[in-house]
């Protein structure tokens, strides 16, 4: 199995917002109003959307980045011009919001959210800094392993896929939850980047290459 459940009892907010009756699959296009709705495009992006490392007055502390991949279909072929979002924590673990009152330090210079059109090799590139563990207290001693959160678009608003993307080697994988929830081992290998030397820049930063396939990338319920 690829997907997550709705209800996952190890993972606790899942037993607030799983359905509690089986779902009704309607076999229905989207709605008219779904087609029509705003969805963003080349010009609602912004110069450094796609730097995390550059959207301050000076440079974030942590340890720099490049993370880039590319979005394919189930076939293996490229989803162009689709607008792919990112957020994460910073080095130290903490987001720049205030429902994370951890006691890790701010940094004044990350915000640590960006987004990027594919291009015509479906392929997304952002520059950022490697996020930290934190943690989130749904069971004793709970620590989520670093990650990346991201979120891609289809051809309208309503239509949006999210997943996270994780870091080669990390010893959280065992104890969490979420990244646990996905039955098959082969698919939570998925959700980990590897380590890419060719994407890597000298005296820069480091590169991880991680494509997204829609469909067998494991998505969030």
């Amino acid at each position: 199995m690829t997907h997550p459940p709705y209800l996952y009892p190890g993972y606790r907010s899942t037993a607030l917002r799983a359905p509690a009756q089986e779902l009704i699959m309607p076999k229905l296009g989207p709605d008219s109003v779904e087609l029509s709705s705003p969805v963003f495009g080349h010009q609602e992006l912004g110069r450094l959307d796609e730097d995390l490392t550059r959207q301050h007055s000076g440079e974030p502390l942590g340890e720099r980045i490049i993370v880039t991949g590319r979005l394919l279909d189930g076939a293996g072929r490229p989803v162009r011009g689709a607008l792919v979002e990112v957020w994460q924590a910073n080095a130290a673990g903490r987001y720049a919001h205030l429902g994370d009152q951890h006691p890790a330090p701010l940094d004044p210079n990350f915000t640590g959210a960006g987004r990027c059109l594919t291009g015509d090799d479906g392929r997304y590139r952002f520059v950022t800094v490697k996020p930290g563990a934190y943690p989130w207290r749904n069971h004793p001693n709970a620590w989520r392993p670093a990650h990346i959160h991201f979120s891609v678009f289809g051809t309208a608003f309503t239509q949006r896929l999210v997943t996270q993307m994780y870091f080669p080697g990390d010893p959280l994988f065992a104890y969490d939850p979420i990244f646990q929830s996905i039955p098959d081992e082969r698919a939570r290998e998925r959700l980990v980047s590897r380590f890419d030397m060719d994407t890597t820049e000298p005296e820069w930063a480091l590169g991880y290459q991680w494509d997204i396939v829609l469909g067998d990338t494991p998505m969030e319920a």
